[in-house]
């Protein structure tokens, strides 16, 4: 959906052996694509003995995907990593699968099968982040009106930021863009235009 993309949160790992061949794949938020080169040196440094680090990643910026074999017969490798992140729906990511060579060879399907594998269990061992485009409320009103406001904030799935009680009551909330007009009209109405509102638009959070 327009102004909205689902990617994850820092970094997770996950793997497992097949006929004594050890992948482990570990995936990476980035935001440029030289943030996902930086994360596959860093992995290539970490498993310099190992046999093959197959790479894929995604990026809004330049909306840019790149994928490699790295030694595996073509296609066997980054194509199935790269598959895992489109079919997840998954942006600004870095995947890297590290192969430690059993001895055994595995053929073209056992290879996919392993790669496509070690892929989906790092997307699954991740912390998802659903970013949607929001505009940024800073929100100050007399407690009278707090009962009305809170009631509000369900209505449009708000996320409260920060909540400061004192002489009067200060809230900053994030309202998805498309749902922002209908929300400040509200709040206004429901204040009788006492309310007092500062908007920043174009922000991207996680509102999962």
């Amino acid at each position: 959906m327009e102004g909205e993309y689902l990617t994850v949160k820092g970094r997770a790992q996950a793997g497992f052996v097949e006929k004594k061949s050890e992948f482990i794949g570990q995936i990476c938020h980035v935001d440029t694509p030289e943030q996902a080169v930086e994360f596959i040196e860093l992995i290539r440094s970490q498993h310099r003995k190992a046999r093959h680090n197959v790479y894929a990643y995604v990026t809004r910026q330049g909306n840019t995907t790149r994928y490699s074999d790295d030694g595996e017969p073509q296609g066997t490798g980054g194509t199935p990593v790269l598959d895992v992140l489109l079919k997840e729906g998954l942006t600004d990511v870095c995947v890297v699968v590290t192969r430690y060579f059993g001895g055994i060879l595995l053929g073209g399907g056992g290879l996919v099968r392993a790669y496509s594998h070690a892929c989906k269990i790092a997307v699954d061992a991740a912390a998802k982040m659903k970013m949607c485009l929001c505009s940024r409320f800073e929100i100050s009103c007399d407690y009278s009106l707090y009962g009305r406001l809170s009631f509000l904030l369900p209505e449009f799935s708000a996320k409260t930021v920060s909540e400061t009680f004192a002489d009067d009551v200060r809230l900053t909330v994030l309202v998805r863009e498309q749902l922002a007009e209908s929300f400040r009209t509200k709040l206004i109405d429901a204040s009788n235009g006492t309310v007092s509102l500062h908007e920043e638009k174009g922000i991207w959070e996680d509102m999962a």
